[in-house]
Formats: structure tokens, sequence, C-alpha cells
């Protein structure tokens, strides 16, 4: 297949270095050096140079908040079958694009960064595909997760960004209130370096992401059931109550081993 990708970022290269191996790869990002650094691929100079590249598929890999702009800048310049392709991690807006777009699509989510994940070994790791994508684009999909050794799940638009807000927010959360709390004191306890690894892992991610995920609109929800919990666990605290205490702890364990 042929294929353009929009943005040279962490993700945006990576699948293009993988496609390119099977496939005709060409990437496009405003800052050509990055497109330049991806072993593989054609670089493009210009969305326009689309017109004569005339992909099957447009794989668009640059931030949320400028995703449907760059489809839009894009569109004067596919062949009318060509497959739009997204892999942002909330998708708010998109439905309503690609509804009224006039191109076929294929919504997309690999459920790992570079930061937490090693992206040469990506065993065990999560993929989305999402419900009422094109056919032949979804089984593209399909074929490469699969051969990446990715587990797949398929949700609605709605039931992902519902599952994104869990999934993400919560310990998004927890990770930024641990490191607002921080002071410049050493601490000798591997359980708060644990923490602070991850602390330091979160936030070294792109503010551009860390905000996406955070201003899912499915997030407040989960943001008020944490502080609720808060709330309950500090009037434990206050009141001392040993009993209480073993309550909600056995009431935490039943919750983590209902994950398993």
């Amino acid at each position: 297949m042929r294929i353009a990708i929009l943005g040279a970022g962490h993700m945006g290269s990576w699948i293009a270095r993988l496609l390119a191996h099977s496939h005709e790869v060409a990437i496009f990002d405003i800052d050509t050096s990055k497109a330049e650094a991806v072993s593989g691929a054609k670089v493009l100079k210009s969305v326009k140079e689309l017109k004569t590249y005339k992909p099957e598929m447009l794989l668009n890999a640059v931030s949320l908040e400028h995703t449907i702009e760059a489809f839009r800048q894009a569109e004067p310049n596919l062949p009318k079958n060509c497959i739009l392709c997204d892999i942002t991690s909330v998708k708010r807006g998109l439905p309503e694009y690609y509804k009224n777009c006039g191109f076929r699509f294929v919504s997309v989510h690999p459920m790992f960064g570079p930061t937490f994940a090693n992206l040469d070994a990506l065993r065990e790791e999560n993929a989305i595909v999402i419900k009422g994508s094109d056919p032949e684009g979804a089984e593209f999909f399909r074929k490469f997760f699969n051969s990446l050794g990715l587990r797949i799940f398929e949700y609605t638009f709605e039931e992902h960004d519902q599952m994104m807000a869990y999934s993400l927010t919560t310990p998004f959360v927890a990770s930024l209130m641990f490191a607002a709390c921080m002071e410049k004191t050493a601490v000798p306890g591997s359980t708060f370096a644990k923490h602070k690894k991850l602390a330091e892992g979160l936030l070294s991610e792109d503010d551009h992401l860390l905000s996406e995920i955070l201003f899912n609109e499915n997030s407040i929800e989960q943001l008020d059931r944490i502080t609720g919990r808060m709330e309950y666990l500090k009037h434990i605290i206050k009141s001392r109550d040993s009993e209480i205490m073993k309550e909600f702890l056995h009431k935490l364990r039943e919750n983590i081993r209902s994950e398993k």
C-alpha cells in the first residue's frame, strides 16, 4: 500500500519506519529535518506533494489539537479513494469530521508511548481499532498490530474516550499530584523512588499529549471519583479508626483483584 504520514514525532516516525519495510511510505512534517531522519520513507516538502504521490492511505500523526486541521489541509490533494487514518489518544471531534469529510476512514489507538513502552518489543501491549472504521483500513491495522504481537480491542468512539478517561486520567493524575507535592529533599525510600520514576516518565511526555488526555470530556468524572475517595480516606485518617481503615483496605484489595 502507498501510505503518506503527517507528523514525524515519536509515534509518526516509529510507524513510518515499521511500515516502510512492507509498504511505500512518504512522510511530511513542518520540521523537515524530522522527516529526513526517518529511514526508508520518502520526504514530502509540503502537503501539496500529496497530489502527485497519490496515497492510498493518509495516516495523521500530528497532535490532537491539529489533527482535523491537518486533514483539511491535505484533503484537496488526496485521491477520493484514499483512506484517512488517525492514531489520536482522544477522539473528540473526529466522529463529526469523518461523517462529513467524504473520505473513508480508519481510527486506531496504539495504547503505548515512547516513554513507558519498549517500541522494539511490544508483546503484551494493546491497541484499539474503532468500530465503524472502513473494513479495508481496519483489516490493514489488525494485521499490522498482530504482526507486533499486540492485543487488539474494538470500541466505538464514545467507548474509547470513556475508557481513556478511566485507564489514563486516573494514573496520570496520581503521578501529577505526586510531583506537585514533592520537595527538594532527598528521600531514601525505594517506594518513593519508584513513584518518582513514574512521575518523571510521565512528565517527559509532550505537553500537548498530557493535555489531550486530561482534557478528555470524561476526565472530570474520574477526577470527581478520585477527590471523593481522597476525602473519604482523609476522614478515616483523621478519625484514626482502625476498623474502618481495615474495611477500606479490604475493598481496595478486592478492586485490584477484579482487574486481573
